[in-house]
């Protein structure tokens, strides 16, 4: 499972799992997982595109060397952007998804940022619950944002400070 960085250890919460960055072999692994957390999967190709846009960075979360989440973002101009994360059913509420958050911050603030973003659907009140205990705030709203079966459901918009990194 290994990229050839360093992992990135979790904050010691619920399971122990080390994040560390994803590079373009573990794209099947990043769509297998993105499969096992969402309805809607996201291929290979569709990744590979996404990750080669300018700032764009992946995180993977691995407990006891099996894969449990991952989190992916692009930071540019002084902001970034959560475009999606992820754990394993099976694993959350576990302290995973909040050492994606905290890994994710801190790459975003190495690479310049100073807030960062994301949105979430109204209705997701475990996620909801993750990032407002993380320190974000709601920012604005985007109205029949995400399409689904029987109707639209609002996205909020939320936003965090990335606290400057000391050297």
């Amino acid at each position: 499972m290994s990229c050839g960085a360093p992992p990135i250890p979790c904050p010691p919460a619920g399971v122990r799992s080390d994040i560390r960055p994803a590079g373009p072999f573990d794209l099947t692994l990043l769509a297998a997982l993105h499969g096992a957390c969402f309805s809607e999967r996201w291929d290979q190709a569709s990744l590979a595109s996404l990750l080669a846009t300018p700032g764009a960075l992946a995180l993977l979360a691995a407990t006891a060397q099996e894969p449990s989440g991952f989190i992916i973002l692009r930071a540019i101009a002084g902001e970034a952007e959560i475009i999606s994360i992820g754990v394993r059913p099976e694993m959350r509420r576990s302290g995973i998804g909040r050492g994606l958050l905290a890994a994710a911050a801190a790459a975003a603030g190495d690479r310049g940022a100073e807030r960062l973003f994301l949105e979430v659907a109204a209705d997701n009140i475990p996620a909801l619950g993750l990032y407002l205990s993380n320190g974000f705030t709601e920012v604005g709203q985007r109205r029949n944002y995400y399409r689904r079966i029987g109707g639209a459901m609002t996205a909020l918009v939320l936003s965090k400070e990335i606290p400057p990194r000391r050297a």
